[in-house]
Formats: structure tokens, C-alpha cells, sequence
């Protein structure tokens, strides 16, 4: 009896993506399903339960690190791909401290990416080439020692903050989540009164550069 295909959910914001990469995964995993946004593939992995998800770093309502961190925190069993255009050690750490098990750069994805799915599956980490830095990979080696520094935003303080940052209104982040628009104003204003900001401008900068969202001009894919 031949062996059972490893089940695979992919998430990016690009269809040209998910079509390209779904062509180098179909010839040896089982593409259970697709998704365009986080909150998406939350869904999709409840429905599913697949044996290793593959997530964009950047995408909208919810960006793969923080919908990875929610992954690992809901019990999911499945091993966690991240996938970005970002050759940055800060992005890859970024993504393991979250719970991550391999961080792919798209450009490498033809070459690295079922090398990567192997890898995880076996137990070990992966990074690509051009973010094997030291401390990442002390990360992937023992990812239990990071220590976390800065002040920690809850999993929904962090759905808000990004749909926020994103230029949704209250009213809009409200509908997405299930929440009253006051509710999300005082979340906001929660957030603002921890980070000791002043400001929506300085709460979008804050975003950006915890990586909820890319900066201006650093669009996937």
C-alpha cells in the first residue's frame, strides 16, 4: 500500500502565487485547500486538519506570523511553512518565535520549499540560504532560549491592530471579528496607553515595524 501524501493548506494574497506553488506541491502532497487571508486560513486548517501549513508572512486581516502564533496556541498538530519575499533576519525570527518551522524566501520556493516540507516533517528547521544568520539559527535550534522583550499585545489586540493599520474603520474591524466598533476603539485605545503612543499615526508605525504589515513599498509577491 503506497505511503499517504502529506496534507498541505496554502495561504498567500496573490492567485499567481497560489497557482505556482500549488504546481510544485501537487506532484508530491495533497493540497487540501487554499486561502487569500489569515483569518481565512485559520478556518481552513480547523476544517481540514492538515499535516503542514504554508503561510505568506504578509498578507491581510491577519499576516502569517501572528496567524501561526494562533495556530501553535490552538492545539493544531500541523508544521508551519513560512513563506515571504523578505530576506530579512528580522522577519525569519520573527516567524519561528511565533512557532514557525522553516522560513522559505518566494524566490527560493522552487528549490527550497518541498526540501523544507521534508525537513519539518522530520523533526528539523529550515531557513533559507540568504537568512542564516547566526542568531536565527540559534533560534531554529533551540527556539525555546528567545526571550521576548517588548510589550506583548494580545492575539486579538493584534487582529485589530493590523486590520486597523490597514486603514479599516472601527465599524469595519468590528464586522471582520465579531465585535461592537466600541470594542475595537478601546482596544485601540488600550494598545496606545501600553505602547505609550499618542497617536493612530504612531500606532500604524508600530505596526509596521513589529511586521503586522509590510512598509510602504515592500508589496508581495
Amino acid at each position: 500500500m503506497p505511503a499517504r501524501r502529506l496534507r498541505v493548506v496554502l495561504a498567500d494574497d496573490h492567485q499567481i502565487v497560489l497557482e505556482g506553488l500549488s504546481r510544485i506541491l501537487g506532484a508530491e502532497f495533497d493540497l487540501v485547500a487554499t486561502a487569500t487571508d489569515g483569518l481565512a486560513l485559520l478556518d481552513a486548517v480547523k476544517r481540514h486538519d492538515p499535516d503542514v501549513v504554508i503561510v505568506d508572512v504578509s498578507m491581510p486581516r491577519l499576516n502569517g506570523i501572528d496567524a501561526t502564533r494562533q495556530l501553535i496556541a490552538s492545539g493544531s498538530r500541523a508544521k508551519v511553512v513560512c513563506l515571504s519575499m523578505h530576506p530579512d533576519v528580522t522577519y525569519a525570527t520573527r516567524a519561528l518565535d511565533a512557532g514557525a518551522s522553516a522560513y522559505v524566501l518566494k524566490h527560493a520556493a522552487s528549490d527550497e520549499l518541498v526540501d523544507a516540507i521534508r525537513t519539518v516533517m522530520r523533526g528539523g528547521r529550515f531557513l533559507s540560504e540568504a537568512v542564516r544568520t547566526p542568531a536565527a539559527e540559534e533560534l531554529a535550534v533551540e527556539p525555546e532560549r528567545h526571550q521576548k522583550t517588548s510589550v506583548e499585545l494580545t492575539p486579538r489586540q493584534r487582529q485589530i491592530l493590523q486590520l486597523l493599520a490597514e486603514g479599516h474603520s472601527a465599524r469595519a474591524v468590528g464586522e471582520a471579528l465579531s465585535i461592537s466598533p466600541r470594542t475595537v476603539e478601546s482596544h485601540k485605545y488600550k494598545m496606545m496607553e501600553d505602547l505609550g503612543l499618542s497617536s493612530t499615526a504612531q500606532l500604524v508605525q508600530y505596526a509596521i515595524r513589529q511586521g503586522l504589515l509590510p512598509p510602504a513599498g515592500h508589496d508581495d509577491p
